[in-house]
């Protein structure tokens, strides 16, 4: 296995809450509460969960961007709350950070240029000083931007384009770990697989490791190695991409997989959905014992009390870390074999590649389907012309009446 390169242990960062005008602490919000995770050289971890569950506080967390209540994150060694200011400026260097939405974290008064090129500005041993417009330029030609484009503006961009100068400058120091808080979540689908596909090519070509934070799960499997599923400020399943979509032990993980829509006609009716009861419960008031318990099917008193712990539990095919008291393999999705079902017996031994099948299917059977169409068209009533409908209402009983209009234009009803 790959060295562990960053180790977030028990991460905790809690807001105050303040009210009154004395501006008095009256509780917390518990954003982030005791996450921990290895991230190893080279892989992919994807973070997803419901919105407000501090995967985005978790990645400036790691950033230094905010400081934690408690826990500590480990880099090379190195424990970066420890760290002084000049180490941490080193630090910055081999982590950096692509934010969600392209354009608010772009500087709408500075150029293309100077956006990518202002990392230079603050550690100028990378490049030296005549050649940043040079790097700057290959740099927007390797997230395949023109680099031409070099003078313009954000604003001369679309969502796509932003993103892709969101990750130029992400990568410009070269660094080894790479935070994504939902890089794609503000594009559509086509500019996505644009964005997702240019990572993958550049963690192949530069030895990247990424953090990546996501809604999406199918844009996190497709790009991740590893998966942890967050609910409420706790880690509720971390493993493998195969481990935690294909065997998924924890009810949460669960739930989430059974509302994916999966494009398999053969799954039509067949597919499971878990529809949770109730809200999620508010941050500055988790429950007590198990969060997910007042929201899941097989919650116990045990559950009410008894804080799961994130832990190594069989998932029939091994086992992998989840936080749930009664972790098990459910099947989310029954797929069916569509190599197993028997054809039909009319086509038996008939391929339709084959020419000598074709002709004989053409002299008996498409002959008997043409006599079947023939038979039924002959049960079918020939059309009625307009007179004959004319004629049929005359000869209605005497009771029935039609709308006419008398000699002052005003409808008039009679007796036909």
């Amino acid at each position: 296995m790959p060295e562990v390169i960053l180790e977030a242990k028990d991460l905790v960062k809690h807001y105050p809450i303040k009210t009154g005008i004395m501006r008095r602490t009256t509780g917390h919000v518990k954003a982030v509460d005791g996450v921990s995770f290895e991230l190893h050289k080279g892989e992919t971890l994807g973070i997803v969960g419901e919105s407000g569950c501090g995967k985005s506080t978790l990645g400036r967390l790691i950033m230094r961007l905010e400081e934690p209540t408690a826990g500590e994150v480990v880099f090379e060694g190195l424990e970066m709350q420890k760290a002084s200011t000049g180490d941490m400026r080193k630090l910055r260097r081999d982590i950096q950070i692509v934010f969600q939405d392209p354009y608010t974290s772009l500087n709408p008064r500075m150029t293309v240029g100077d956006i990518i090129g202002e990392p230079f500005e603050i550690h100028s041993e990378v490049v030296p000083k005549g050649g940043r417009r040079q790097r700057v330029q290959e740099l927007l030609d390797l997230v395949g931007l023109n680099p031409e484009h070099i003078n313009r503006y954000p604003h001369q961009f679309s969502g796509g384009q932003r993103q892709r100068i969101g990750i130029a400058r992400g990568i410009a120091l070269n660094p080894k770990v790479l935070v994504c808080d939902e890089p794609v979540s503000a594009l559509d689908v086509s500019v996505q697989a644009q964005v997702v596909n240019l990572m993958e090519k550049l963690q192949d070509e530069l030895g990247l490791a990424y953090i990546f934070i996501a809604h999406d799960l199918s844009v996190v499997r497709h790009i991740s190695d590893r998966v942890g599923v967050m609910y409420l400020g706790k880690m509720a399943e971390l493993g493998t991409e195969d481990e935690v979509y294909e065997h998924p032990t924890h009810p949460y993980t669960q739930a989430l997989l059974s509302a994916v829509p999966v494009p398999d006609p053969t799954l039509r009716g067949k597919r499971e959905q878990i529809v949770l009861v109730g809200d999620v419960p508010s941050p500055a008031n988790p429950p007590k014992g198990c969060r997910f318990h007042t929201r899941c099917w097989k919650a116990q008193e045990k559950c009410k009390v008894e804080e799961p712990q994130l832990i190594d539990r069989p998932d029939g095919q091994g086992a992998h870390r989840s936080a749930c008291h009664f972790a098990e393999l459910r099947t989310i999705v029954e797929t069916v074999d569509v190599t197993q079902v028997e054809p039909d017996d009319r086509f038996a031994g008939t391929d339709v590649r084959d020419p000598a099948s074709v002709a004989e299917l053409e002299g008996d059977d498409i002959g008997e389907f043409a006599r079947s169409d023939a038979e039924a068209a002959a049960d079918v009533p020939a059309p009625v012309s307009v007179d004959e409908h004319v004629a049929q209402d005359r000869n209605l009983p005497g009771d029935a009446t039609t709308m006419v209009q008398n000699d002052e234009g005003a409808p008039d009803r009679r007796e036909i």
